[in-house]
């Protein structure tokens, strides 16, 4: 299978890439690489993705044909049309994006560039290029204000909270769109916070764990009364793919008079991809302290503009259509971060 994978130096379209060069895919990988984190950190996981791919085991590994990388911007039409014309993938896995809800709040043309302007060059493309399945990422931001826990994929999402989470909605009704009228096969997948090696570097946990190394104090919102659906990175890559290689389909019995926000008389999907266990930030800021052998300074403030106090996946769609629930526990999820951290970073175990 010819896939294309777009944000494959970000978190996520990293280890989606890993993956299905592991399992004999041709990738296509795609990223504009921009400064909105650490750009050393992005270019070391897209090395690893060139040495994974050439079987090399030193840094001089190249490319090879069943693996090549294009550094483009999404908001280019032109680019991303030519690529669609060059590469022909037959499915796309479009995990690209302006990550990151409080950014949002002082960058916002980032997120219509990237998550708007973007999104809908990659629309055309698959529906140009006869495309077989767009599987996308959208965020478990898009549940907003709603307070009924679990989530599910069931509920109406019209309150984001911030224009990130916005922008995410807009990705899956632009999707049902293409799907409505095209019939493009589109899957949405609604991540709930994802955390692991390679993690992003503006994230809580990846930012506690080097204040806490560099005997810094963290800053813990709503003075620690968050709960969190965290979900370890090899479950949601599980997810990506299972529901990549399930091609989504018509809900034979979906009906206007009574409409079914997560399925459609299109082929249409949405899933939530969480771990249905949602940890306490207290608790998450405990285990990591175990696992580092410091504890934590905490320097406890109010809740963030843009931000939630809790989040919950209900994954029974997930698991009823593609068989199978992340479950990765909190303990283990986070002491394999730390030790990817401490092996990149070059930090030893104290004492």
């Amino acid at each position: 299978m010819k896939i294309l994978v777009t944000g494959t130096a970000g978190f996520i379209g990293f280890h989606v890439a890993k993956y299905l060069l592991a399992r004999g895919d041709e990738v296509i990988g795609l990223d504009s690489v921009n400064d909105y984190y650490d750009v050393t950190l992005k270019e070391a996981r897209l090395a690893e993705l060139e040495k994974q791919a050439s079987g090399a085991t030193s840094d001089e590994s190249r490319t090879t044909n069943r693996y090549k990388f294009l550094k483009l911007d999404l908001a280019d039409q032109e680019g991303i049309n030519r690529m669609f014309s060059e590469e022909k993938p037959e499915r796309v896995i479009h995990l690209a994006a302006q990550a990151g809800v409080r950014y949002s709040l002082t960058h916002p043309h980032s997120y219509i560039q990237s998550n708007l302007v973007g999104f809908t060059n990659i629309l055309e493309g698959c529906r140009h290029h006869g495309v077989e399945h767009l599987t996308y990422a959208s965020s478990s931001s898009v549940y907003g204000a709603n307070t009924k826990m679990p989530f599910s994929i069931h509920q109406n999402v019209d309150h984001p909270v911030s224009l990130y989470a916005a922008s995410k909605k807009a990705n899956e009704l632009m999707a049902h769109t293409y799907s409505h009228l095209y019939r493009l096969p589109t899957t949405g997948l609604r991540f709930f916070t994802v955390y692991g090696p390679w993690g992003r570097p503006d994230m809580a946990l990846f930012l506690f764990t080097k204040a806490i190394l560099e005997g810094r104090p963290i800053d813990v919102f709503n003075h620690g009364k968050m709960r969190r659906d965290f979900t370890f990175i090899d479950d949601i890559v599980e997810g990506v793919v299972r529901t990549s290689d399930h091609v989504a389909e018509p809900n034979p019995d979906w009906s206007g008079d009574d409409s079914d926000p997560g399925t459609s008389s299109a082929p249409y999907r949405i899933y939530n991809i969480g771990n249905n266990q949602p940890v306490e930030l207290m608790r998450l800021i405990e285990v990591l302290e175990d696992n580092l052998g410091k504890k934590a300074e905490k320097n406890l403030l109010p809740m963030q503009p843009g931000d939630v106090p809790a989040t919950y996946a209900d994954v029974d769609d997930l698991m009823n259509d593609v068989g199978f629930k992340p479950a990765t526990p909190i303990e283990e999820g986070v002491r394999r971060f730390v030790e990817w951290y401490r092996e990149f970073y070059g930090v030893p175990v104290a004492g």
